[in-house]
């Protein structure tokens, strides 16, 4: 319909005008996700490549019993206080653009009264953090088995960890300034520091411990380095974006506004959110708590060591991954959560073009995963696990985390999408979902471990677990897409790869057993110790005969399929 204005005298100049800036903005927007998700990445790498060379040294250092104890237990209270304090915020932060000051304002000019309410909600996850890392850390001492027990200093450890978790929630509204603004050098730069420290801390507390100690600082040893890494991000923040805690009231038109005054619709939304996470963070940390009731600590220790090497790929590729599409998708498409407005059919299409884009490409890899790991993890135990470790459920863990990889990446997508755009009313749906999803898990694992699967249980309850979430949430992106505007189709069959690269997967799988058997890989095994093996020319060339294979089934992809997803997503068209 024509305006009525008689003032705008060439409205179709001026609707032009409006999408030719709205399309500068969602290219500026996608610019921008991708240098935030290169920084990610590359802070993920650092990270864990780092990291996992100084634990090469750890893994020898600390025991099972011990590592079993730090990795799973102290991780899950760690997890718990930042999890349940923190996630509901951080959600609703990123659907308000995190306080930001206003554009355009005058230098000396005051924010509004909107603006200080939405960046004072950033302080809440401290406030929640307090008495919930007490009753945390408690509760932990109170439930814990006599075996955990009698280690030593056990009760400092847990409260060094508790006062780490409350220095690290102290860091939130800085934080959420780096992500809201894309700031990512900053936050890449304040973990990066963060996680050398902790890591140089713990090792060189269990050196001085096992030379000239008594033998009673290995927990510790853990709980310090999270409490140095703690301090290293907080005071890093500190340096590069300020303190807000120093400057946190300020004073506006209307007068002084207090510190415990929050935007009504965000407050909301963070609790609504903050509620799922009890749930979700169940359904995230409950093979920790199934371990930590039923496992013995050694057997956590292997369970631990697996899941470090088995979550690099999760960790280095697809996390910062999924934080990146939560900005993304939260700037692009969720409006204020006190208005109804729709977001506009270009940016739906661009945030339908970029899931369908990203889910291809991750099932298609997915393939790359499930058939050339499944051959050559067993070529990496003996270098990767310590002997004692050899001995644990490691080696059955890691196998089973390849497939369980490919799972966790598409769930990861789509529910970051889902947490960027669904309301109140969504979130709360998917919430009783997610009390029908626990109770599935926990009975699969059950069922399982009652099987005689062992710690394994956990991994294909997971699985299952995952496909649920997954099903879930192409149902949601379904009625989204559709009900804000029913033109958008989202042909979900287009993420299945194309034949002739499921077809070369297939043979490359093939030709892979071939390989092993006729080059004898599986005697090389059995007779030959750790790095020797690596050595031996039979491995070298069965690596040599995967890695071309590899190569030869990502070109084909290429070919046939991911030149047009790279090309669709650039120029944010439909598939």
């Amino acid at each position: 319909m024509a305006p009525s204005d008689a003032t705008n005298s060439n409205p179709v100049r001026k609707d032009d005008a409006h999408a030719g800036t709205k399309d500068g903005e969602t290219k500026s927007l996608t610019t921008s996700s991708f240098s935030s998700l290169s920084f990610l990445v590359a802070l993920q790498l650092f990270s864990r490549l780092f990291t996992s060379i100084l634990n090469q040294a750890l893994f020898r250092l600390a025991s099972p019993s011990v590592f079993g104890t730090a990795a799973i237990q102290f991780e899950l209270v760690l997890s718990t206080i930042l999890f349940l304090s923190r996630e509901g915020v951080r959600g609703a932060i990123l659907r308000s653009g995190g306080g930001e000051a206003k554009a355009g304002k005058v230098k000396g000019e005051e924010d509004d009264e909107q603006t200080i309410k939405a960046r004072n909600l950033t302080f809440l996850p401290f406030y929640l953090g307090l008495p919930l890392a007490l009753a945390t850390s408690v509760g932990y001492v109170a439930l814990a088995s006599e075996e955990v027990l009698r280690q030593p200093r056990l009760h400092l450890a847990v409260a060094l960890y508790a006062v780490a978790a409350l220095v690290e929630l102290a860091s939130e509204p800085m934080h959420n300034m780096a992500m809201v603004q894309l700031k990512t050098h900053v936050r890449v730069r304040a973990e990066g520091l963060g996680i050398t420290c902790k890591s140089l801390v713990t090792f060189g507390v269990l050196v001085y411990d096992e030379r000239w100690g008594q033998g009673t600082l290995p927990l510790v040893a853990f709980a310090l380095g999270q409490l140095v890494y703690s301090l290293v991000v907080f005071g890093y923040y500190a340096k590069m974006l300020g303190v807000p805690w120093l400057n946190s009231s300020e004073r506006v038109t209307k007068g002084r506004i207090s510190n415990f005054d929050f935007d009504k619709m965000l407050l909301k939304l963070s609790m609504t959110m903050t509620l799922q996470s009890v749930i979700k963070h169940f359904l995230t940390e409950g093979d920790k708590v199934v371990l930590s009731f039923f496992s013995p600590l050694q057997d956590q220790g292997g369970y631990a060591i697996a899941v470090n090497y088995g979550s690099l790929i999760a960790r280095i590729v697809f996390q910062p991954i999924e934080e990146t599409l939560r900005v993304f998708f939260s700037k692009l498409l969720a409006p204020a959560p006190s208005s109804n407005a729709k977001p506009p059919k270009a940016a739906l299409v661009q945030a339908s073009t970029a899931l369908l884009s990203l889910l291809s490409t991750q099932v298609a890899f997915s393939f790359i995963v499930t058939i050339f790991g499944s051959a050559y993890i067993g070529i990496l135990l003996p270098v990767l696990l310590p002997r004692r470790y050899l001995e644990t459920s490691a080696p059955r863990i890691l196998d089973a985390w390849v497939w369980y990889i490919p799972v966790l990446a598409v769930n990861g997508a789509l529910e970051a999408f889902l947490a960027s755009v669904a309301g109140t009313r969504e979130v709360n749906r998917q919430s009783r979902w997610m009390v029908f999803f626990s109770i599935v898990y926990v009975s699969v694992t059950i069922l399982f471990y009652r099987l005689g699967f062992g710690d394994v249980s956990l991994i294909y309850a997971n699985i299952l677990n995952l496909l649920a979430r997954i099903a879930y949430c192409l149902a949601f992106a379904s009625r989204y897409f559709h009900s804000a505007d029913p033109t958008i189709r989202i042909p979900w069959k287009t993420i299945i790869p194309p034949l002739p690269f499921i077809l070369s997967s297939l043979l490359s799988a093939w030709l892979v057993r071939i390989s092993y058997r006729k080059l004898q890989v599986g005697r090389v095994l059995e007779e030959k110790q750790r790095l020797a093996v690596l050595l031996d020319w039979r491995v070298i060339a069965h690596v040599g005969v995967g890695g071309f294979l590899a190569l030869g089934c990502l070109a084909v992809w290429w070919i046939v399929k991911g030149r047009g997803v790279i090309e669709r997503f650039r120029k944010g068209k439909e598939e």
